[in-house]
């Protein structure tokens, strides 16, 4: 196969800068000129600008050399070669929905207020700092509370035995307010002091004993009530295995509840010794001196050894 002057035999083979080259040059190629890119009968693919024609042209369309706009027709009429759809016989109309509030970015609508958001922004980050602020304040307070408690917390010592001080304020202490026992009763008819069943709390071990029938007293003259009020009048007693129960009387006054002596517990029946317990009743006293009395009348259920009086505050 030789060489020959046959030009571009196919588009591929054009070189539109052939005639730059010595080569192109011997084989006769020129500059452009309104023809093909320069190889003698190489393909012509320059087209005018407008000349190009796609389906069917209008016969009124006119071209125009590249750069001018065509002289027919006016501005803004629509163009032969596009109708809308609504301009068509029994095409579908149209119609424009405005955006409520306005459009974002037309001339008649509002941008996004980013004015507005960063205000917000700020607002919450202030009320976090602010929280993170309260909440490291209220530990700080929790843990001085915390350490003020621990000093004053009482001790089981403490506890079990009151001082002075808290006498004084609640005037229940048992050494500011009346104690007697035993020896130091006005003993009715019948009624004597005996010392021979271990348990009594009463000096030497005495206690009262032959209240088991009707008509049996024994009466308490209280000294130095420093002020009237309602007071609990604390008896210690003994019971042989079951209940008992008496009337008492303040400053000649019969109580309407009785001063229950129940066998608590459930200790044996007959033994006194194991049978030690504590009752107390609500009385009401006044200033100075008063008299109480635990009376066995008709009714009351009175085997019972009697040991210690005192009041407290109630």
């Amino acid at each position: 196969m030789t060489p020959g002057n046959n030009g571009a035999s196919t588009p591929e083979d054009d070189d539109p800068f052939g005639y730059l080259y010595a080569d192109g040059q011997a084989n006769g190629a020129q500059p452009p000129s309104g023809g093909g890119y320069g190889y003698p009968n190489s393909v012509n693919r320059v087209r005018a600008v407008g000349t190009r024609q796609y389906g069917q042209q209008p016969q009124h369309a006119q071209t125009a050399p590249y750069g001018q706009v065509p002289q027919q027709g006016t501005y803004n009429q629509p163009s032969a070669h596009y109708a809308a759809p609504e301009t068509l016989p029994g095409g579908a109309t149209t119609a424009q929905q405005q955006v409520p509030g306005g459009g974002g970015g037309g001339r008649g609508g509002r941008g996004p207020n980013h004015k507005g958001l960063l205000i917000g922004a700020i607002a919450v980050v202030a009320a976090v700092v602010i929280g993170i602020g309260v909440a490291m304040l209220g530990g700080d307070k929790d843990k001085a509370d915390a350490g003020n408690e621990t000093g004053t917390t009482p001790t089981q010592s403490q506890e079990s035995k009151p001082s002075p001080s808290s006498s004084k304020g609640g005037g229940a202490s048992q050494v500011e307010l009346p104690k007697s026992d035993a020896k130091a009763m006005r003993l009715g008819q019948g009624v004597s002091t005996a010392s021979d069943i271990k348990g009594a709390k009463a000096d030497g071990g005495v206690y009262v004993t032959g209240f088991n029938h009707v008509g049996a007293t024994v009466t308490w003259s209280v000294d130095g009530v420093k002020k009237a009020g309602n007071y609990r009048l604390y008896v210690r007693y003994a019971v042989p295995g079951v209940d008992a129960n008496a009337t008492l009387v303040v400053n000649g006054d019969p109580q309407d509840r009785p001063l229950n002596m129940e066998n608590f517990g459930g200790t044996p029946k007959g033994d006194y010794e194991k049978g030690w317990k504590e009752t107390w009743s609500n009385v009401s006293l006044t200033k100075g001196t008063n008299t109480i009395e635990v009376a066995c009348n008709e009714g009351n259920q009175c085997d019972a050894l009697l040991d210690q009086f005192y009041l407290t505050k109630g």
